[in-house]
């Protein structure tokens, strides 16, 4: 069973708290834009992690037959971008994110937070 954008920017976002990601955010820009459906935020600490997150989500999607159709950034890991056509994921260092202010730019989207409660 093939799984619907949203199906697939809520697991990507799933696992990218499995890995610590921190601010993890599913847009809804099916209003805004015709580019995507889903971004799909977060945030790593150092590259390493920015790395461990991106790898975990494109492993996690392949599981389900869902392969990224273009990446970017694993060159430097500050800004890791994972496209697979109605969802984009992008996986950042802390200070590039706010740099290039994504949440702000696209804050009129519907946004789902997906972080865990704090105990």
């Amino acid at each position: 069973m093939r799984l619907k954008p949203r199906e697939i920017a809520l697991l990507a976002g799933k696992i990218a708290v499995e890995k610590k990601a921190s601010d993890v955010k599913i847009m809804d820009v099916r209003e805004l834009t015709g580019i995507t459906d889903f971004f799909v935020l977060c945030s790593g600490n150092l590259d390493v992690h920015v790395k461990a997150i991106s790898d975990a989500i494109q492993e996690g999607l392949e599981e389900k037959k869902i392969r990224v159709w273009h990446q970017e950034g694993y060159s430097a890991l500050r800004w890791v971008l994972l496209d697979y056509v109605d969802v984009v994921v992008h996986v950042f260092q802390g200070e590039v994110r706010e740099f290039y202010g994504l949440d702000r730019l696209w804050g009129d989207a519907a946004l789902v937070d997906l972080q865990p409660a704090e105990a």
